[in-house]
């Protein structure tokens, strides 16, 4: 007797089928080579940036201090631990992050995630009713994929050099007429993933004025969602520190959304929000007691000690790195693949470049991507089947562009290259097959 399968929701039949990307990492990751393959496509860390022996202090402070730690290897409470949201408000203000004043920071809440950044991100498309979504183009694909698996519809905006471009926002917005009643959130990343294009505080304003615009035209409160995964990571000095979207907001609308992944570890799975209190972020609060009630509350507690004692050189530190490995893989991208270049950017904030060649294509099918991926067909390129050459892992930019949005052809022509997690011998090995496999596209016929 054949049974058929359990009913889904419109959520679960469209998760039933893996993204795009999903489905090009987990091929790639079934036969990955540690120490011969090499991984541009993931945005982690680099190893070398984790403070081990920080981390290994904090716990032992945690457990040592029973009283100021409590229940420490316990359950916590859904808006996190409040030693750690003391922390990070402490830490903005003497830091001066954002320029947040006391007062402004006063005026909000701040509640940690279940499971870092995403879980919040996650909430917010959980509790808000689904409707139309503004975001950048290119887009943070991850999070827009759900968006759109959540049932959300996406209103891409081609970006600049200083982020999303608000006059071709206020032409969109325009175009939509009563549809505007649809907007349900603004989101952007504020260090753009995949472009790492920094929004400037000026667009930030602009955007904000605009949520307040359609908030007061519809008589309903249209968020604002800044999403900062990559903001503590701006590494370049001539960049000046950015302003926070809270400095420009009257009406209550801006959520901003941190990350203490990028500068300390991935695994405390520490993200938290600073907002307005009210319906939508008490329904957070409520989506994350019913996740488990709170992160781990032991990793709240080190996030707190290490936020206290250890960030400020820590994130120095980070910086550091990161500003030298961008400083070299320019040079090696602009040696050796300028003739073939439009545009790079990135380079200045968090570890990608997103590059953008003349002609060259670079999605799954194209030239480019098989030889990379060691796939052309052809021995000497690709290597014995039992000992294939070292292939190399990337994005490419038909998964970063919104595929109903302006920028599908360029993105064909597209990719994201992380020099998050490898050496920079590795990157300079994958540089160089780059260039390779960028002369051998130019030369194969489509």
């Amino acid at each position: 007797m054949s049974l058929e399968e359990p009913l889904l929701s419109a959520y679960g039949r469209a998760s039933s089928r893996p993204s795009p990307v999903n489905r090009m990492m987990a091929q790639f990751a079934a036969d990955f080579r540690d120490g011969v393959d090499i991984n541009l496509g993931v945005g982690y860390v680099n190893e070398k940036t984790i403070p081990r022996d920080w981390i290994r202090q904090a716990l032992d402070v945690v457990l040592a201090n029973p009283q100021k730690h409590r229940v420490a290897l316990n359950y916590g409470g859904p808006t996190g631990s409040a030693n750690l949201i003391e922390s990070i408000r402490r830490f903005y203000l003497e830091h001066r992050i954002g320029g947040l004043t006391e007062e402004v920071l006063g005026g909000r809440q701040i509640i940690i995630g279940p499971n870092g950044a995403s879980s919040l991100l996650e909430a917010i498309a959980q509790v808000l009713a689904p409707g139309l979504v503004v975001t950048a183009d290119p887009i943070y694909y991850i999070y827009c994929d759900f968006l759109e698996r959540m049932g959300f519809e996406l209103l891409a905006v081609p970006e600049d050099d200083q982020g999303l471009d608000t006059r071709r926002l206020e032409a969109m917005l325009d175009r939509l007429g009563d549809r505007q009643a649809e907007i349900r959130f603004f989101y952007l990343v504020t260090v753009n993933n995949p472009t790492c294009t920094i929004l400037s505080d000026r667009r930030r304003q602009e955007v904000v004025e605009a949520a307040h615009r359609l908030s007061r035209r519809w008589g309903r409160k249209v968020p604002v969602v800044f999403d900062l995964a990559y903001e503590l990571l701006i590494h370049d000095p001539v960049v000046p520190p950015p302003l926070s979207g809270l400095l420009f907001d009257e009406l209550g609308l801006v959520y901003e959304i941190g990350t203490l992944s990028k500068i300390l570890a991935p695994a405390l799975r520490i993200g938290y929000l600073i907002g307005p209190d009210g319906p939508m972020l008490r329904a957070i609060v409520q989506k994350t007691s019913d996740t488990g009630f709170s992160a781990p509350l032991i990793t709240q507690e080190i996030a707190s000690v290490l936020l206290d004692r250890y960030a400020a050189a820590q994130i120095e530190k980070v910086r550091a790195g990161y500003r030298q490995k961008a400083q070299e893989v320019r040079r090696w991208i602009q040696e050796r693949l300028g003739a073939h270049l439009e545009c790079c950017t990135g380079g200045q904030a968090g570890f990608y470049f997103y590059l953008t060649f003349r002609e060259v294509e670079t999605h799954e099918n194209s030239a480019f991507f098989r030889f990379l991926a060691r796939t052309t067909g052809q021995p000497a390129l690709d290597g014995p089947p039992e000992a294939k050459k070292p292939r190399v892992v990337y994005i490419p930019g038909q998964f970063c562009v919104h595929r109903h949005g302006e920028l599908v052809q360029q993105g064909r022509r597209q990719l994201r290259l992380s020099y998050g997690f490898e050496e920079l011998e590795r990157l300079d090995q994958a540089v160089r097959f780059m260039a390779e496999a960028a002369q051998y596209a130019e030369k194969t016929p489509p």
